[in-house]
């Protein structure tokens, strides 16, 4: 019974692929520093795996940004309006835009916090095998031979990678990106073939779209692919690598009848793939590669558990090989640097290279019988809050008055123009907040020093955006190191790490709390700072808060107690501080739920009971308001189609949506689907330096106001401006709120 993982992650112990890059992008280092800064970290990476002990190391999981636009770039899948620049620059283009260019669209994988770039396509693409014999996954390969390791290169399935892509822009109604499969399959054929030349044993092809529903066209494609594929003469051994959830049983019964050798299931998110595997007669014949050891959530593996699921599997394939569920990249690299947790929740905890030992140990436990990693169990009275659970038990449903009647007294209370400025909430971390934050935590500061610090700095945003014209200020957030982490460090039922990275999309990396109990508000969280500001101006300053879903989705959550329960403790939480703001008399208050979408489930059938609970959740934090008082909130980077009447259910006053890489699409859906609230577009990418023109955002109000009344149209950037430096947002703020009195002047009557 061998060992594997599915992948690892990219950024260095010491977050150093985020400084390498972030240098070259600044022209402090060149390609080459660049280029040598990512070789040693993958092969550090590759090294370590070797000397942990397992059996079969993944290569080729290293990206200096995503490896969804490695795949598009491998496949010369790049749009013509980045040909004329060349190597890194065109890779990075691509995904932050340049001035005269945007960047291609950036959405979940699937349901993590992971980002990807998504891939354009049309008619007119012709795939081909960038780099020939020097591809990126045959020179990793044999950069990781030369050093003593042999390794399984990991590709984004053909299938997977169509299956993200959206039609090019101009591409004819009718148009899918699958259209193009067989073309992009001879691609792969070439790219397996050279990978056997260099001596690869075996490849892993990445496809959880198979977790999802499929069609029975899209599973025809699935057999077509890897019927091509399987017959190559000359190629590797094939594994395919499904994630996040159960196979389906129309698509495991294609890879079961397929040439292709091993198949990897998710034993974690996949509760069913035992019951799926045993419908479709097992894989004779085949490895099944078994996750076993959870890649998504940092708690130690049930050792008892994992070894039942390994032992029935033995009946049901030729061979087992014990895994993780899906790449490590989702989780941080070493516990052992976390040294101030408490040893009662530290002792529950396993992050990647914990994870990695795991893996080998449950091998080890089921080829020679050796003991099984122990982990350490929570005692079951452990970190219950009896207050917050009679509380809840006395809630019931949460909802707020007449939409109309809460317009019209917002409209008398705010006297805020048409097409109302405002932007998402953070501004520029600059070098002297991070440096005042980090002083603070080392004790290098007194806390009267740095209140003072985060005082001048919040008063230097409201001046700015006074003088900007913006019409709903913001405090800047600059006491914030992250929109979870703030809250969750004010939140009993919460630990937070010091070093526990995990990337989030390209260079921002997060730090995810974990939530291992009860959760309740010892004391109010924002309403000093927010009430600062808002002494500062007379301008209405929002109150900012992150939503209960968000708090769940970008947080290491509890496993013993249905999510739904867990949400509902951190909306109590939020609906105290909500209470809490508005008597101190802030009357804007933001809650944002970015991850609503990112949690959907990946199977229609359980989007209902998901959706209920989450936006229940919302309403529970929010309903407790006056109707003059207007609740916001604010997504970004999900697509948005499947949750489009949750949405409109959380009943939020305004809603402010990323729409400015897609060019408005989403306003016209919301309208259509019925949506009658506030709405605040996305005019400019945040996530791009670039600047756009006051033209460039004044052509995207228009398109909003194709769907969009203006009285109930926000102007806004996309998300917030925490990653931004202060020239570009200053320049990209002063375009915005000219763009705004333009289409303002153009629209009275």
């Amino acid at each position: 019974m061998n060992t594997t993982i599915l992948g690892y992650p990219r950024i260095g112990a010491r977050r150093e692929l985020k400084f390498a890059t972030e240098d070259y992008w600044a022209g402090r280092v060149d390609a080459a520093a660049l280029e040598k800064a990512g070789a040693e970290l993958r092969g550090a990476v590759w090294t370590e795996l070797r000397d942990a002990g397992l059996d079969a190391i993944p290569s080729n999981t290293f990206s200096y940004y995503d490896q969804v636009l490695d795949t598009s770039v491998l496949v010369d899948a790049v749009p013509g309006r980045y040909r004329h620049l060349d190597g890194l620059d065109r890779y990075f283009a691509m995904a932050r835009g340049v001035q005269d260019v945007p960047a291609l669209e950036m959405t979940k994988w699937f349901d993590t916090n992971y980002h990807y770039i998504v891939p354009e396509v049309g008619p007119a693409t012709r795939f081909r095998l960038a780099g020939g014999a020097d591809a990126k996954p045959v020179s990793e390969y044999r950069e990781a031979r030369a050093l003593g390791v042999e390794t399984r290169p990991v590709l984004v399935g053909p299938l997977t990678y169509l299956l993200l892509a959206k039609p090019a822009a101009g591409s004819p109604d009718g148009f899918r990106p699958l259209d193009l499969l067989d073309g992009l399959v001879e691609v792969y054929a070439e790219l397996l073939e050279r990978l056997s030349g260099a001596g690869a044993e075996w490849v892993q092809l990445d496809e959880p779209v198979l977790v999802a529903d499929r069609t029975e066209e899209e599973v025809a494609a699935l057999a077509r692919a890897y019927a091509r594929l399987g017959e190559l003469p000359s190629r590797p051994r094939l594994m395919v690598a499904t994630y996040f959830g159960t196979v389906g049983a129309d698509a495991l019964r294609v890879l079961a009848r397929s040439r292709v050798e091993a198949v990897a299931l998710d034993f974690v998110a996949g509760a069913g793939n035992l019951d799926v595997l045993a419908s479709v007669g097992g894989l004779p014949r085949k490895t099944v590669v078994a996750g076993v050891v959870d890649g998504r959530n940092v708690w130690r593996a049930g050792s008892r558990r994992a070894m039942a699921t390994c032992a029935a599997l033995l009946g049901l394939c030729d061979q087992v090989t014990v895994a993780t569920s899906c790449s490590l990249l989702h989780v941080p690299i070493d516990l052992d640097a976390e040294t101030a947790l408490d040893p009662a929740v530290r002792g529950r905890l396993a992050f990647a290279r914990q994870k990695v030992e795991e893996v080998v140990a449950l091998g080890r436990a089921m080829r020679e019988g050796a003991p099984a990693p122990t982990a350490q169990a929570a005692s079951p009275a452990a970190g219950i809050d009896h207050r917050v659970r009679a509380r809840l038990d006395m809630l019931g449903d949460a909802r707020r008055g007449d939409r109309n009647a809460r317009f019209a007294a917002q409209r008398a209370a705010l006297r805020l123009p048409d097409l109302p400025t405002t932007t998402i909430g953070s501004f520029p971390q600059t070098p002297e907040i991070r440096k005042a934050r980090a002083d603070r935590r080392g004790g290098r500061v007194s806390e009267d020093a740095y209140t003072q610090a985060m005082k001048d700095e919040i008063g230097r945003v409201i001046a700015l955006q006074e003088e900007l014209g913006l019409d709903v200020l913001v405090h800047g957030e600059p006491e914030r190191n992250d929109m979870v982490q703030y809250f969750a460090e004010r939140l009993d039922g919460y630990a937070a790490t010091e070093h526990g990275w995990v990337q989030s999309y390209g260079s921002r990396y997060v730090r995810p709390p974990i939530l291992h109990s009860d959760v309740a508000r010892p004391r109010p969280m924002t309403v000093g700072w927010t009430t600062y500001a808002q002494g500062l101006t007379g301008k209405p300053v929002k109150g900012m808060l992150t939503g209960p879903v968000t708090m769940l989705a970008w947080s290491f959550v509890r496993d013993d107690q249905p999510p739904a329960e867990t949400a509902r403790q951190v909306a109590l939480a939020l609906r105290d501080e909500i209470g809490d703001l508005e008597s101190a008399g802030i009357r804007v208050i933001q809650v944002d739920e970015p991850a609503l979408r990112e949690l959907l489930p990946l199977r229609e059938a359980e989007h209902a009971a998901y959706l209920e609970w989450a936006v229940g959740a919302f309403r529970l934090a929010t309903s407790g308001v006056a109707d003059s008082t207007q609740i916001h909130t604010h997504m970004c980077y999900s697509e948005f189609g499947e949750i489009i009447d949750a949405i409109g259910a959380l009943d939020a006053d305004v809603t402010s949506v990323e729409a400015a890489r897609s060019r408005m699409e989403l306003v016209a859906d919301l309208r259509a689907a019925g949506y009658e609230n506030g709405i605040g577009p996305g005019v400019y990418d945040i996530h791009s330096p670039r600047v756009p023109s006051a033209e460039e955002m004044e052509d995207n109000l228009r398109r909003a106001l194709q769907a969009v009344e203006p009285a109930k149209l926000w102007v806004n950037p996309d998300c917030g401006l925490k990653t931004r430096a202060y020239p570009e947002t200053e320049a990209s703020l002063r375009h915005l709120v000219a763009a705004a009195r333009r289409v303002r002047e153009g629209t009275a009557t």
